[in-house]
């Protein structure tokens, strides 16, 4: 593995409770993921501002949204205390213009797209990624696993060697997030095959759907942060 350069930006998402939260920032989790999605880990605005107001102000906290209302997402960002978004559904340029005129500059947004396991997603992907640079309305964009209707959240790795020429085109000009089937064994693999700016964690570091396993969250974040 190699040690050089800046530390992996690393996200721990799908938290469901206030103590796996402050494990994960006490790790080194440079941000924090909420579901507001519908996924095994859903939670709603009030369970995730019970959690937010106890967190430290540099923490990143992120709602995973599937709504394309820039009103709801504004709503939810506000009552459960987030600094960020995650866009899921594909990328909706107007839907990003009004939620930086309704929320302003101080809520970052991270777009996600999707890698087809068991398929070639690298043209697809490519032409979207594209336009998103082009709009120059995200800086961030997080791809993950789909396994048939199921996007986030699978447990599942999508195919890095197919996908290396996509990244190293899209990190010219975007910061690119991996997620999908990442863990403790595989995270360090997934760096130096990829070189993303960023890893997105919920399943692989799991004892259960919403509750974390501290042993392996530990090693996840010490392996991420290790890797570039």
């Amino acid at each position: 593995m190699a040690v050089t350069g800046s530390a992996t930006w690393a996200k721990i998402c799908g938290n469901t409770n206030l103590e796996d939260a402050l494990l994960a920032i006490e790790l080194g989790a440079d941000a924090l993921g909420f579901i507001f999605a519908a996924s095994k880990r859903q939670v709603n605005a009030a369970q995730v501002a019970t959690i937010t107001q106890h967190l430290p102000k540099q923490v990143e906290r992120v709602g995973v949204v599937e709504s394309h209302d820039a009103e709801e997402i504004a709503g939810i960002v506000r009552e459960a205390g987030l600094n960020a978004v995650q866009l899921h559904g594909g990328f909706d340029s107007a839907l990003v213009m009004r939620l930086r005129e309704v929320l302003g500059g101080e809520v970052g947004i991270i777009q996600s797209l999707h890698w087809v396991v068991g398929a070639d997603s690298s043209v697809k992907l490519r032409e979207e990624l594209r336009e998103i640079a082009a709009t120059k309305l995200v800086d961030r964009v997080l791809i993950d696993s789909r396994v048939g209707n199921t996007g986030g959240g699978t447990g599942v790795a999508f195919d890095w060697k197919a996908a290396r020429p996509v990244f190293e085109e899209a990190s010219a000009s975007l910061k690119v997030i991996l997620a999908g089937g990442l863990g403790p064994e595989n995270v360090g693999e997934a760096i130096c095959e990829l070189h993303p700016w960023g890893v997105d964690v919920a399943s692989g570091v799991e004892a259960a759907p919403g509750r974390k396993d501290a042993a392996r969250l530990a090693e996840f974040l010490r392996i991420a942060k290790a890797t570039r």
